[in-house]
């Protein structure tokens, strides 16, 4: 009953996170299915292509094995006499090789699942619970393995049956003739045979992936209480975010934060320190500080004007040089008329200059303006 109820509560799709983090302890996609599909198909394809390559190999092996004369007694060498006998049959029965080992790999790589993770043969006591296995073999997970046997025993069985039936004539018939073609039409109709079953796997692996996938994602669902967790663990609880900022808009009365949102750019250092600059000539004879601040007042600005879309640009000198020799509601000092009035026009202009991908301009502090974070001027 808990168990039912603790399913009842993942009614949530699995988290990119999650379904990373099952992949990394060996909880991936996977089916047998499709791997022995792979593997028959590769088999088939090998009978198919270079079987009769294997085959003839292996009658070169036999007769050359077994005829020899004079030279070969008198210029007795076994090691090349061997390594000739020997690769006219091992060429072929390496590219089987090679094609099995391809079409295993294929299956994992085909689900997205390939790829060595520790988490899969890490040690797990509950499959040693006995509880746990009989849960395994008698539950779901049993019934379903069961229903894929009874199919594939189903199809193949009627695949071999629809084989037999067709081929009963040319079976009948093979004791009739010479050895050879016997055996070359017995060849064909086991090519035939591993073909058509193999066929019949692959159809079986084409209904067990999707119940794969269908699985996996029912295994890995979420509560709505871990979803949550998860996002205060990779982003923060929305809580303690949602403090924060409250915090940052308390140091600002009502009035800097009205300001805030009317300002035209806000300068930073990048987060020590924070000056809100507004211009508007019907207002304005020169650019005005509208809000400064540094610490937590400076963050609570920048977060202000992010939230109010008002640009927010690194000048680290010039925003020190405003800080230290401007208050709130003063125009800026006059030998920074320039420079803030090429970043302003640049501010103006940003659609454009985003468009176009114009960087921000590079501006000139004068020297007697230059501070650092402690407000002590420059010697230089």
């Amino acid at each position: 009953m808990a168990d039912t109820a603790d399913r009842d509560q993942r009614t949530e799709a699995p988290t990119q996170k999650r379904r990373a983090d099952a992949a990394q302890k060996g909880d991936v996609l996977q089916s047998r299915e499709l791997g022995t599909a792979l593997v028959m198909l590769g088999g088939a394809a090998w009978l198919m292509f270079a079987g009769p390559w294997f085959i003839q190999g292996c009658r070169n092996l036999l007769v050359t094995g077994l005829s020899f004369d004079n030279r070969d007694v008198t210029l007795f060498d076994p090691a090349t006499l061997t390594s000739r006998l020997a690769t006219t049959a091992i060429v072929p029965l390496a590219l089987l090789f090679g094609v099995t080992i391809l079409a295993s790999v294929a299956a994992p790589a085909m689900l997205g699942s390939l790829g060595f993770r520790s988490g899969a043969i890490a040690f797990k006591g509950d499959k040693l619970n006995p509880i746990n296995g009989l849960g395994r073999i008698f539950g779901l997970n049993g019934l379903v393995e069961l229903g894929k046997a009874l199919a594939k025993a189903a199809v193949l069985g009627l695949l071999g049956y629809w084989l037999v039936s067709r081929d009963m004539r040319h079976i009948m018939g093979l004791g009739a003739q010479d050895m050879v073609p016997a055996a070359a039409t017995l060849g064909h109709m086991m090519v035939s045979a591993i073909f058509w079953l193999a066929l019949g796997l692959a159809l079986i692996a084409g209904i067990d992936v999707p119940v794969q996938i269908i699985r996996r994602n029912g295994r890995l669902r979420m509560t709505r209480q871990e979803i949550k967790e998860e996002m205060r663990q990779t982003e923060g609880a929305p809580e303690l975010k949602q403090a924060i900022r409250q915090k940052q808009q308390a140091l600002l009365t009502g009035s800097a934060r009205k300001a805030v949102t009317e300002a035209h750019v806000i300068l930073t250092n990048p987060t020590h320190f924070a000056v809100a600059l507004r211009y508007d000539p019907k207002k304005d004879f020169a650019p005005m500080v509208v809000a400064r601040g540094r610490g937590e007042t400076a963050l609570a600005i920048r977060t202000l004007g992010a939230e109010n879309n008002v640009p927010t640009l690194e000048y680290p000198q010039l925003a020190r040089a405003i800080y230290f020799t401007t208050r709130s509601g003063q125009t800026i000092a006059e030998d920074l008329y320039i420079a803030v009035a090429t970043i302003l026009a640049f501010v103006f202009n940003i659609d454009r200059a985003m468009a176009e991908g114009i960087a921000p301009p590079t501006v000139e502090v004068p020297q007697e303006k230059h501070f650092d974070e402690h407000g002590v001027r420059d010697a230089a």
